[in-house]
């Protein structure tokens, strides 16, 4: 597997491919679900295999935006089953990739612990202190697409996404959801 020239290759595509109005599905997105995975990797001991099959993964999470804004995780899931070959990829391995790429979709429902440390690093800043500067992000982009318009839809939404996500990996319901309860929190007192 040549992980690094598929990085660098797919990184470059999102940098210069991905649409300027997706202010939080962006590459640098993409390079902090990627930092999220490398950490999480080294934590619970993964194998170098395993590692560079979720490393794999969390660079292509998101490259399905590329092609479409809707269901890009399946678009995601094209992408890689067309160039993983080319990088020394066997189809086992490309069929795990591509589950965990699925696995992104929310609702999320990961199967395999590959799955749910994905998941887990998809969503991690919920968690973080950077949590509003983020959100930010998400917030311009979703009203550029029109599914929000006002910070009120904006808040509300949040507030139902953060109130029925729940973590899978013991590291993060332990690093993150103690943080991201408080942040349900803090949206909750603004609108009582």
């Amino acid at each position: 597997m040549q992980f690094q020239n598929l990085k660098a290759a797919i990184l470059k595509r999102l940098d210069e491919g991905l649409s300027e109005t997706l202010y939080y599905h962006s590459a640098r997105h993409t390079r902090d679900v990627l930092s999220v995975c490398e950490v999480r990797a080294k934590q619970v001991g993964l194998s170098t295999e395993d590692a560079t099959l979720l490393m794999t993964a969390a660079v292509l999470h998101d490259a399905g935006f590329l092609n479409t804004l809707s269901n890009h995780e399946m678009a995601g899931g094209v992408i890689a089953k067309e160039i993983l070959p080319d990088y020394g990829y066997d189809q086992e391995q490309i069929d795990q990739i591509i589950g965990m790429i699925l696995a992104t979709k929310i609702p999320q429902d990961p199967i395999t612990p590959l799955e749910e440390i994905i998941c887990d690093a998809d969503l991690d800043y919920l968690g973080r202190d950077d949590f509003y500067r983020i959100g930010e992000t998400l917030f311009l982009e979703l009203k550029e697409q029109g599914v929000v318009s006002t910070e009120q839809e904006w808040d509300a939404l949040q507030i139902k996404f953060l109130s029925h996500h729940s973590y899978h990996t013991d590291l993060s319901i332990r690093d993150r959801e103690p943080q991201k309860n408080e942040h349900l929190n803090k949206l909750l007192e603004k609108w009582r």
